[in-house]
């Protein structure tokens, strides 16, 4: 089983890439869970048709008990995808990375992993803040990868700089190790030469180039990943690539 958390500042398009991974390797015939660690919890909904999943942090608010099964929580997705939500609190009310440890935490005394046996687990997690449990992914051995998603803007290399950095600080541990970096590109000048450069002074490899694409948002507009929507596309052949890629590793 593959564990992979994909980081990147918000609004950088790893929720966009995460879930394309998930139905690229989902369409190459795998059996693949994501978990988005997000408080805005909408990694999954381009799986799930556009309809968003009750987060695991609302249901305990609304029903005032923890969930007694993996179905009260998760809705299967296009490919069978597993899909699962973690929220977070009230906004304005508690720690957003609260959600991530609580939710961790039910998981596994619902025992998800042994009920369910994937071959991929892709964890969502939001890289503004690599603290709490936004980094439990990484320093509490739920993920062995992690791909770093950046475009070569500004503030989005920072949080890139910053995501490696933790990931080095828990090197030590055999806690999770950067894979590599996921170029999603914005158009914006020089953008390959920055990140190639950023990738070459970490000693990081870019594992995936992916154009800025309308197609990616045509697909989004209908509830859906541009994998679902035309697996023949060049930029769905990108995220394929990236999935063959991963899953290739796993098998050697």
């Amino acid at each position: 089983m593959q564990k992979i958390a994909i980081y990147g500042k918000g609004g950088i398009g790893k929720s966009t890439v995460t879930g394309n991974l998930a139905a690229a390797m989902a369409l190459l015939g795998k059996k693949v869970i994501q978990i988005g660690c997000d408080p805005k919890a909408d990694s999954t909904v381009n799986l799930l048709g556009g309809e968003a999943l009750m987060p695991v942090m609302n249901f305990i608010r609304e029903y005032d008990r923890e969930p007694e099964s993996i179905e009260e929580i998760s809705k299967v997705g296009f490919g069978n995808v597993l899909c699962i939500e973690t929220g977070g609190p009230t906004p304005g009310l508690g720690c957003a990375g609260r959600g991530i440890i609580t939710t961790f935490a039910l998981l596994e005394d619902l025992k998800l992993f042994e009920r369910f046996q994937p071959d991929v687990v892709l964890y969502d997690v939001l890289g503004d803040v690599v603290c709490g449990g936004f980094a439990a992914p990484i320093r509490e051995g739920y993920a062995e990868k992690v791909l770093i998603v950046t475009s070569g803007e500004k503030m989005a290399l920072y949080a890139a700089n910053n995501i490696n950095s933790a990931v080095k600080n828990f090197a030590d541990r055999d806690y999770a190790r950067v894979r590599g970096i996921v170029m999603n590109r914005r158009n914006v000048e020089n953008e390959e030469s920055k990140v190639r450069s950023f990738a070459e002074n970490n000693q990081l490899e870019i594992v995936a180039d992916i154009p800025r694409s309308d197609d990616i948002i045509r697909w989004e507009d209908q509830g859906k990943t541009v994998i679902e929507g035309d697996s023949t596309l060049e930029v769905s052949q990108r995220f394929l690539a990236l999935a063959r890629l991963l899953l290739s590793e796993d098998e050697g």
